[in-house]
């Protein structure tokens, strides 16, 4: 994560100020992402690129995850004077030829911040004062690992369907299904310290918005019957009971936020 930064003000930045600055860098990052593409006019869907290039689904989705978070890091700056100049432009050149740091893939802890953790103690990782910590892995997060579940089966529902009944309306939700796992693992990579929790909300928001998009997009498959009854039911549920958990997860970050404000 950034190391420090100032922000439109002074004060402590809340998740509207995350969001709108999240805004900026999801706007370039798709600009960069046209630029290095193999397929610029987006004739071959990112997804099935990506199936095409792992070992299996889990695999695909782990690609697509670590490829957005690349992507948004390209406009995340770690040095403090960066973020004074956080209206200027970042040349993409930049990016794509200089150093990058991976602070955005360090979401879990140190190997150093195990030796305390002793045999017996693994209840502790449940518990929500630990999944709210910079201790807590993205891996013990029960919405990253249930959109990471619903996103794999979605991608095998996927390969299932000719080419010629994958609308936009059916691109979308492949997308968005996937975006979900993503912008969890984004928000989580912030962390839970007062001043970047406001970024964890902010992508915890991008989520539900992907979600509640995916929720409405699927009645048109069953219509279609691109899935079958019991195929509608359990990913429709899922979906539901996902975006829900996150509309709680959220409240809770924000319980966090207002604490650490006292």
């Amino acid at each position: 994560m950034p190391q420090h930064f100032d922000g439109f003000d002074d004060h402590q930045w809340d998740e509207f100020k995350w969001e709108a600055h999240l805004n900026e860098v999801e706007r370039k990052s798709e600009q960069l992402r046209k630029f290095i593409a193999s397929d610029p006019k987006g004739n071959v869907p990112r997804w099935l690129t990506l199936l095409k290039e792992s070992q299996d689904e889990d695999d695909a989705f782990e690609a697509y995850v670590e490829e957005e978070l690349l992507m948004d890091e390209a406009y995340f700056p770690e040095d403090e004077d960066d973020w004074d100049d956080e209206e200027d432009d970042w040349d993409d050149e930049d990016f794509l030829f200089g150093d990058s740091s991976d602070h955005f893939m360090d979401m879990g802890p140190d190997e150093d911040d195990f030796d305390d953790f002793e045999d017996g103690e693994e209840w502790k990782s449940l518990s929500d004062d630990y999944m709210y910590s910079d201790h807590s892995d993205i891996d013990d997060l029960g919405i990253f690992v249930d959109a990471k579940d619903l996103a794999v089966d979605v991608l095998k529902w996927a390969e299932t369907i000719h080419p010629k009944y994958q609308t936009q309306e059916f691109q979308d939700f492949v997308d968005e299904t996937l975006k979900i796992g993503a912008k969890v693992a984004g928000g989580h990579s912030f962390g839970f310290e007062p001043e970047y929790i406001g970024a964890n909300i902010a992508y915890s928001k991008k989520a539900l918005k992907c979600a509640n998009h995916g929720l409405e997009l699927m009645p048109l498959f069953k219509k279609k019957k691109l899935l079958k009854a019991h195929q509608y039911l359990d990913l429709h549920a899922r979906l539901f009971e996902l975006r829900n958990d996150i509309g709680v997860y959220i409240q809770e970050l924000r319980d966090q936020f207002r604490m650490g404000l006292d």
